[in-house]
């Protein structure tokens, strides 16, 4: 080569910098299309193709009375706690319409389950006293008998909890337990949604088109049960690797015959995708 011929350098993006590791994989979605849109985000950024399969729908409750009556006696509450944004969205907006404002929630303690819970409160400028570390009921009730410093200051406190038609009753029933009143009302309703391409998602997972499939709750796995009309979705899932996003969401896929693959230590969907991200890359597509 002579001096004066230049030399060639590669400056390529697949040169300079590692391959996503989800690229080649193909993940599948059950969560309700209104909730997607950042989890999907999150897996396209990582890389993956993401196929959309809601199986529930976030719709509002037959009769919002039980919400009413609450909303209308604030006052009578002394924690109000929110396991779920859509609890949030749904309180907020239930409360808006009743005529009310949000300062009217000042004068009371608020809980959230989660981060991403917690941040859509402050959004609405409404304060928040407790996020426990784990998000999930138990963890709720953990880090409320260690806020308030033992379980005998949970007696004879009034708890609000606005959350979906069919919910898990631990929370409520640890609360009632420690001698606090519960009212766990009806802010919203989770129900299969209105149209899914059945044909479409069997033929892509019996022939092999998906690499994981994404759980973020226990209602996900319920209704994509149903959608197939099936007790057991091993059959259908074979060869699928399993993503949930916590130990009752897994542990509702395992009444299904599923075992679950992936599952991150925090319960929130960008910790979902970086443990798929994890999984996957320790076997990247050739």
């Amino acid at each position: 080569m002579s001096e004066h011929e230049p030399s060639i350098i590669n400056t390529s993006d697949s040169a300079l910098s590692p391959a996503p590791p989800l690229r080649g994989r193909t993940v599948m979605m059950t969560r309700a299309l209104a909730q997607a849109a950042e989890f999907s985000a999150a897996l396209e950024g990582l890389g993956a193709r993401v196929v959309a399969c809601p199986t529930i729908e976030i719709v509002e409750p037959e009769s919002f009375a039980s919400l009413d009556e609450a909303i209308d006696n604030l006052y009578g509450y002394d924690w109000l706690i929110f396991t779920s944004v859509n609890g949030v969205e749904y309180f907020l907006r239930r409360l808006e319409e009743r005529g009310h404002e949000i300062e009217e929630i000042d004068d009371l303690r608020v809980c959230a389950i989660g981060a991403a819970t917690a941040e859509r409160l402050c959004e609405a400028r409404v304060h928040v006293d407790v996020v426990p570390e784990h998000s999930k009921a138990e963890g709720v009730f953990d880090a409320l008998e260690r806020f308030l410093g033992g379980r005998e200051n949970l007696k004879h406190l009034n708890f609000l909890i606005p959350r979906a038609a069919v919910a898990r009753d631990y929370l409520p029933q640890a609360l009632e337990g420690a001698g606090g009143r519960v009212d766990a009302v009806t802010a919203y309703c989770t129900v299969p949604p209105r149209r899914t391409d059945r044909a479409r998602i069997e033929a892509m997972l019996v022939g092999g088109a998906v690499d994981c499939v994404t759980f973020t709750s226990s209602s996900t796995v319920h209704n994509l049960a149903r959608l197939f009309d099936t007790t057991d979705l091993s059959e259908l899932l074979c060869g699928v690797r399993v993503a949930c996003i916590g130990d009752i969401t897994a542990s509702t896929a395992a009444e299904y015959g599923l075992t679950t693959h992936i599952q991150p230590d925090e319960h929130t969907t960008p910790a979902l995708a970086r443990a798929i991200a994890a999984c996957f890359s320790e076997n990247p597509v050739g």
